[in-house]
């Protein structure tokens, strides 16, 4: 198992104590070397709003762990949406 870094930790804190989170995956994406990450983001604080209006949402909230990365994506998702996603698979 590869150790948390510091900016992985600091998003997973953010996002927890600013949304309701009922799933969150935090990936580094650059090869552990910390400098991209893409994350899954699953609440119901995301019902009634518009993909982009839920990733301005979490910019908003990672805007100083955003500004020391690369390269950052997300993928927002209701309960609801989780659900039938993981329904497919």
């Amino acid at each position: 198992m590869t150790a948390v870094l510091p900016i992985q930790q600091a998003i997973e804190d953010r996002l927890r104590s600013s949304l309701k989170i009922e799933h969150l995956e935090v990936t580094d994406t650059s090869g552990n070397c910390g400098s991209s990450y893409a994350v899954t983001i699953v609440s119901p604080d995301f019902a009634k709003k518009m993909t982009l209006a839920r990733h301005k949402l979490v910019n908003q909230i990672l805007v100083d762990e955003i500004a020391q990365l690369h390269a950052f994506s997300q993928k927002t998702l209701t309960p609801e949406q989780w659900a039938a996603e993981k329904a497919k698979a």
